[in-house]
């Protein structure tokens, strides 16, 4: 390891007027060093760190341009999506009103079909009491004109001879006559 080393010690005992050498004294070297480092890297490095800078720089607006372009993208959809969210909304509403208005005009249709229903019900019983009842009573009537009847005929043939069947049986004719000659 020595060996390798030889050449720059080598270096350092040359004389520093006029000839260029190699300091080995840290501390009064490193600021030029440093300054030495850093102007060729400034120089050098410019052209590249501009480069770099550029294109991270071109990167980042076109992500931004991006971002943008889909953010606008995005707030389209998004409009549009509340364009639609709306339209439903008022159909649901009309559709709503619709259903509600309908099912109140099937109620009271209902209703009324109910109404008439019951008064034509009603009206059926009311006839249907009222026939029978004339039925009954015509039932009636008749039983009591067959027993008026079947006594009256009874009452006729125990009290009738023949001599007062022969005169009932004239004035019956003669009044039926007389009633027929009124009404010619």
């Amino acid at each position: 390891m020595k060996n390798v080393t030889d050449p720059f010690l080598s270096l350092s005992y040359w004389p520093s007027a006029g000839s260029f050498g190699f300091n080995t004294d840290i501390l009064a070297t490193n600021l030029i060093n440093l300054s030495v480092v850093l102007g060729v890297l400034i120089f050098f490095g410019k052209g590249v760190l501009s480069d770099l800078l550029d294109n991270r720089k071109q990167r980042i607006l076109k992500t931004i341009r991006n971002s943008e372009e889909l953010r606008g993208g995005a707030l389209e959809q998004l409009e549009k999506a509340r364009s639609r969210l709306r339209k439903v909304e008022k159909e649901a509403d009309q559709f709503r009103v619709n259903g509600y208005s309908e099912i109140e005009r099937e109620k009271l249709n209902l209703i009324n079909s109910t109404s008439k229903t019951l008064e034509q019900l009603e009206n059926y019983k009311n006839e249907t009491i009222h026939f029978e009842q004339q039925r009954a009573i015509n039932e009636v009537r008749q039983r009591i004109f067959q027993q008026a009847l079947q006594g009256a005929l009874g009452t006729l043939n125990s009290c009738l001879n023949n001599e007062l069947h022969l005169r009932t049986i004239s004035t019956n004719i003669g009044m039926f006559g007389t009633m027929k000659e009124i009404t010619d």
